[in-house]
């Protein structure tokens, strides 16, 4: 039979071990506000355009991938397309807006990016539009359709203090990585002789094949990677000279008022030459870099997934990341929390949209075309 004393020593028992419960809660709770303050809240990004990109590449990087971004809201010209985006991806129908409502992303502290993966010649507007709002761009390439639009893009991000970024993923990804250590430290010499195709078969016309919304044909799509890559292999080098020739139309019906396909070259100030071919009737994507007496060999060479690269020292065995969209989102969260420069800016589309220019020249001319400066 307990007495009165062993009652009360039994209450003191039980006190103490809830004040130990709750000293011990207080302590969980402490570690994790730490932990929450170690790991920084990831930056929302908004999606303008929710096109085939966006829903195949961009939206699972974000769902599956990011480490410092999220699916935070998207621009589109369907309410009901917003609708459904919202109620599928789980943000709030607030972060819907459309085109003609991007300022009003200013008053959305929900929304840090904008990722622009419209069509090419709306590029320019709606970078402008996001940066206006005091958001940060990643601009999906082409930049912009001219060079003039490039300029207007960087200013618009300089005078509203945000950072502007293009859609360059292969900077991201390991094996074009190794092609840019190899040409900046020239561990097997510089590469002078590069070449390459880019293209796919287009079935049905598309925005693409419609000038008013592409700029321009293949090039504007799939031979920008091919010349971006050959400036990547000559160490960052703008060309400095141009020639190029349209390939005969097979189907006007299509391509009525852009190029099917064409081939170029690019000539740099060291020698080196690039030769590139760029289509929408056929199905390429090769590059290869060649130096005096080694090589670089990319099959498939641009690629989401799946890259295979040889040399002359035999097969590159590297990693594949998961998703190289991830990668450069996360690369460019992190450029604007730590205030820090990309390594895709502005400059940099501008650069290819000038060699991108000189080529139609040359196509119009027939003549050999220097690069503006």
């Amino acid at each position: 039979m307990k007495t009165p004393l062993d009652r009360v020593s039994l209450s003191r028992r039980d006190f103490i071990g809830r004040i130990s419960l709750g000293a011990a809660a207080v302590s969980l709770s402490s570690r994790l506000r730490a932990a929450d303050a170690v790991a920084p809240k990831k930056l929302g990004i908004a999606l303008a355009g929710l096109g085939s990109y966006a829903r195949g590449q961009l939206l699972p990087a974000l769902k599956n991938h990011t480490q410092h971004c999220r699916l935070a809201g998207v621009v589109t010209g369907s309410k009901e397309k917003g609708l459904q985006w919202s109620k599928d991806h789980g943000f709030p129908e607030k972060n819907i807006y459309s085109y003609d409502t991007m300022q009003q992303m200013a008053d959305n502290p929900e929304i840090d990016i904008v990722y622009v993966a419209t069509p090419n010649a709306l590029h320019a507007q709606h970078s402008i539009a996001a940066a206006k709002a005091g958001k940060h761009v990643i601009c999906e390439k082409p930049m912009a359709i001219s060079v003039v639009e490039c300029d207007a893009m960087i200013a618009a991000c300089r005078a509203a203090n945000v950072k502007l970024s293009i859609g360059y993923r292969l900077h991201f990804d390991p094996f074009h990585q190794e092609l840019k250590r190899h040409a900046r430290e020239k561990d097997f010499g510089p590469f002078m002789k590069i070449t390459g195709a880019n293209g796919f078969n287009m079935q049905r016309k598309v925005w693409r094949a419609d000038h008013k919304l592409s700029g321009g044909g293949p090039l504007m799509d799939m031979g920008v990677y091919c010349l971006h890559e050959a400036c990547l292999a000559t160490d960052g080098a703008t060309p400095v000279a141009v020639t190029a020739r349209e390939h005969p139309k097979t189907r006007p019906e299509i391509f009525a008022d852009v190029e099917e396909g064409l081939d170029w070259t690019m000539e740099f100030a060291n020698g080196a030459k690039a030769e590139f071919m760029s289509s929408y009737s056929r199905n390429d994507g090769w590059f290869r870099a060649e130096a005096e007496k080694d090589f670089m060999a990319f099959s498939p060479a641009f690629s989401y997934n799946g890259l295979k690269v040889t040399t002359s020292q035999g097969p590159l065995n590297l990693t594949p990341v998961p998703s190289q969209q991830a990668i450069q989102m996360d690369d460019f969260a992190q450029c604007v929390r730590d205030n820090r420069q990309t390594i895709v800016p502005g400059e940099l589309g501008r650069r290819d949209m000038l060699v991108v220019e000189a080529i139609y020249k040359a196509i119009r001319t027939g003549q050999r075309t220097v690069v503006a400066a």
